[in-house]
């Protein structure tokens, strides 16, 4: 694998390790139907919380800095 893309790929998950880290989790929306009664509809938005588990954000910065350490040397 090219050194540049191997460093690119470690700088990645290093990034999105920290932000695991920081954050510890995303949220989003989904709007679902209700009701539905003639022309008239009744729609909910829920929104969803994913949590990102402390050991994906650590194990992120982790290989990504070995990663990282081994696409230096050659």
């Amino acid at each position: 694998m090219p050194r540049l893309i191997m460093r690119l790929i470690a700088i990645v998950l290093i990034a999105l390790g920290a932000l695991a880290l920081i954050y510890g989790g995303f949220s989003y929306t989904q709007d679902h139907t209700a009701a539905k009664i003639g022309p008239i509809e009744l729609n909910v938005k829920e929104t969803k919380t994913v949590p990102i588990p402390l050991w994906a954000g650590i194990a992120g910065i982790v290989v990504g800095g070995v990663l990282l350490v081994m696409g230096g040397k050659r």
